[in-house]
C-alpha cells in the first residue's frame, strides 16, 4: 500500500509540476533555470563520486544505531557499509542539486541534519568551502565512517555532532547568530519535522534556505510539508517532490511552486 501511495503521489506531481517556462516569479525562474536545471558537469562531482564508490565497495560491518521515532531507541542492527551506501545515500543527481543550491545561497554556515556516510556533507562543504559545515548524526557508528571519509578527502571546516537530534539541534541553533542554510534529512516524522522547523524560525533571515527531504515519505510528512508552506513567515516554497525548498524573502508575494526535476 505504501509503494502504491508513493507512486500515485509521484505521478500526480509529474502531472501538475511546471518546468521553468511555467514559472512566472523572476526569483524562482532564475533559481530553476540557473541552479536546479544546471546539469553541466562540475569538476568536484567526480572527486566526491569516487568517495561514494569506495563506500559502495566497503564490505566491513558496523552496528547501526537507529534512533527512529523521537528518542525511542530501536534494536541495533549489523550492516555492511556497502549496503548502507547503496540504500541510504542520496543519489548523485539529488546530492549534486543540493550542492548547486548551497553554492547559489553562498552561506556562511551550513547545517545538515543526518550525516549518514558523509557524501552529501562533502557536496555541501565543497559548495561553500569557506563556510562552517555542521553535520548532525544520531548513529555514532555511521558518523565514524563519515569522519574517516572526511579525513580521506582532506575536508576542512566540518564539525560533526553526534547524538539525538532532539538534544543536539536546538543548542547548535542557539549558538549561531543566524541560519543561512539548513538541510533536514533525518527523523522523517511529522512532529519531529515541524519541531525542527519551529526551532529554526527565530534565526532565519531573508537569505535563509531550509531544505526538507522526503516530503512525500508518508502521510505525516505530507502534512508537515503543508503546515510549513502555510506558515506566515514562509514566502516562497519549491516542491521538487524529493525535497522541498523554503524561503523567507521579505516583500515577496507568498507563492508555492511545484517544479519538475
Amino acid at each position: 500500500m505504501l509503494n502504491i501511495r508513493f507512486a500515485y503521489d509521484y505521478l500526480m506531481h509529474k502531472l501538475t509540476a511546471k518546468s521553468r517556462h511555467g514559472v512566472h516569479s523572476p526569483f524562482v525562474y532564475r533559481l530553476v533555470d540557473e541552479v536546479i536545471y544546471d546539469f553541466s558537469e562540475k569538476e568536484i562531482y567526480g572527486k566526491i563520486e569516487n568517495a561514494r564508490k569506495r563506500l559502495l565497495n566497503d564490505n566491513h560491518t558496523i552496528t547501526v544505531t537507529d534512533l527512529g521515532a523521537g528518542s525511542h531507541l530501536n534494536k541495533n542492527r549489523e550492516k555492511q557499509v556497502s549496503t548502507i551506501a547503496k540504500n541510504a545515500l542520496k543519489s548523485p543527481r539529488l546530492a549534486q542539486l543540493i550542492y548547486r543550491l548551497a553554492a547559489d545561497a553562498k552561506p556562511e554556515t551550513l547545517i545538515e541534519l543526518g550525516t549518514c556516510l558523509g557524501i552529501t556533507t562533502l557536496y555541501l562543504n565543497n559548495a561553500a568551502p569557506q563556510a562552517e559545515t555542521f553535520t548532525l548524526e544520531g548513529c555514532p557508528q555511521t558518523a565514524a565512517v563519515a569522519g574517516n571519509v572526511f579525513k580521506q578527502e582532506h575536508a576542512t571546516h566540518i564539525e560533526q555532532i553526534v547524538g539525538n537530534f532532539d538534544d543536539t539541534l536546538s543548542p547548535l541553533i542557539n549558538n549561531l547568530p543566524q541560519l543561512d542554510f539548513v538541510y533536514v534529512d533525518g527523523n522523517h516524522q511529522k512532529e519531529a519535522t515541524l519541531r525542527y522547523f519551529e526551532w529554526c524560525l527565530p534565526k532565519v533571515h531573508e537569505g535563509t534556505l531550509l531544505i526538507f527531504d522526503d516530503i512525500y515519505w508518508s502521510e505525516g510528512m505530507k502534512e508537515a510539508w503543508a503546515q510549513i508552506k502555510a506558515h506566515p513567515q514562509v514566502t516562497v516554497t519549491v516542491d521538487l517532490f524529493w525535497i522541498g525548498l523554503v524561503y523567507f524573502r521579505k516583500g515577496q508575494e507568498k507563492e508555492d511552486f511545484k517544479v519538475k526535476f
